[in-house]
């Protein structure tokens, strides 16, 4: 399954113990199905740097490490003109950050793909595009 998570997906990853981390475990499964090669993880460039941001804010004392337990993880890089291109018109189009709109272009310009957030706000205002998923929603394999 090819698949594109945000950086509210793979936080809890890294957050699934700390308290009101809800469905921590279906990201969890969704890391297990990546290890197993069940899923193919698609993602924009400022994946990495994201996620970085939130757990130096959160986790400031681990982040070194768990940066680099997500470095390990086999991802492909969407960095095309095209991701770029809908990712703007998307963001002009639903009001929406392009950070926010590169994940879900990632996930329309690669094959078979399917946006899995946990972004509630955004959902519901760009999910008219199609090709995302609440992670609360989300039952592919190994989830």
């Amino acid at each position: 399954m090819n698949l594109v998570i945000d950086a509210s997906v793979a936080a809890k990853w890294f957050l699934a113990d700390s308290p009101g981390e809800d469905d921590a475990e279906r990201a969890l499964a969704i890391l297990a199905g990546t290890v197993a090669c069940e899923h193919v993880l698609h993602q924009p460039p400022h994946f990495v740097a994201e996620v970085a941001a939130v757990l130096s804010r959160l986790k400031p004392d681990q982040v070194q490490r768990d940066i680099a337990d997500l470095l390990a993880i086999r991802f492909e890089q969407g960095n095309s003109s095209e991701i770029y291109a809908t990712a703007i018109s998307m963001a002009i189009r639903y009001g929406q950050h392009v950070f926010d709109t590169l994940y879900h272009a990632t996930a329309i310009r690669s094959p078979d793909a399917m946006l899995v957030t946990a972004d509630r706000r955004y959902f519901l205002k760009a999910g008219a595009a199609g090709r995302i998923c609440l992670l609360s929603d989300f039952e592919g394999a190994g989830a």
